[in-house]
């Protein structure tokens, strides 16, 4: 099978010096991969150059085979805050990236309105931001990302805010979701047991500048039993991960 986006040899300079330098990563459809690492070693700033908000100094970003290198718009990306928009309706914020590519609004709230059951949004199409909870505003913000239409959606720790419990019941839900929506993501995270939990497989990005030195493939394949991440072979990856890390 090959990949639906993948990027090779990618090199990210500032001021003459590389953040990341020759990363390769590969995804393939429905897939899910994880980006694991310590903060600073430029995991965000791999996310803005495979999003096309910036351009790499060395390599190129590939969707479907076709060069998108320093294009914007062509996956989706969310960032780890919600960035809703507090004067405006949960409707009118997810309605957000039809707007901008042309959508009359009408359309574009019937549209968006019908994902509203499918996130767990029904009955709040007209509420604002502070009148959602934590776990609510990330499933609002991930809507709208979702109405970028793309195939593949890039998350910068979208459930890092989130009290344990909340963000337990987000991996499973957004499993669902990306299965029903034939969603392929990237996701960046710091957690372990996170990664473990969401992905088929994790990249380890590790050292200054910021390289890929590991990778594990994830078995058995998701959705994955709820005991999974009691198991020994649950333990065995989190020990090996961690050690990657240098931990």
């Amino acid at each position: 099978m090959e990949p639906l986006f993948s990027c090779e040899g990618i090199t990210k300079c500032y001021d003459g010096l590389p953040v990341v330098r020759n990363i390769d990563l590969e995804l393939f459809p429905g897939g899910f991969i994880s980006l694991l690492g310590p903060s600073g070693v430029g995991k965000t700033t791999l996310f803005n150059v495979l999003a096309g908000v910036d351009s790499p100094d060395a390599g190129r970003v590939l969707l479907a085979g076709e060069d998108i290198t320093g294009i914007s718009g062509r996956v989706s990306y969310m960032l780890q805050k919600d960035l809703l928009l507090e004067y405006r309706t949960v409707l009118d914020n997810v309605i957000l990236p039809l707007l901008i590519r042309g959508t009359a609004r009408a359309e574009a709230r019937r549209y968006s309105a019908a994902f509203f059951p499918q996130f767990g949004l029904e009955g709040y199409e007209a509420k604002y931001p502070r009148e959602l909870s934590g776990g609510m505003r990330q499933r609002a913000a991930l809507l709208r990302t979702c109405m970028m239409q793309n195939p593949v959606i890039l998350l910068d720790e979208p459930f890092s805010a989130l009290d344990a419990i909340t963000r337990l019941r987000m991996h499973r839900w957004y499993g669902d979701i990306a299965a029903q929506m034939g969603l392929s993501t990237i996701f960046i995270t710091h957690d372990v047991d996170e990664a473990l939990s969401l992905s088929d497989q994790v990249y380890i990005l590790n050292c200054k500048p910021g390289e890929i030195t590991h990778s594990f493939a994830i078995l058995p394949p998701r959705p994955r039993e709820k005991d999974f991440s009691s198991s020994l072979e649950c333990a065995t990856y989190k020990k090996n991960i961690l050690e990657a890390i240098g931990l």
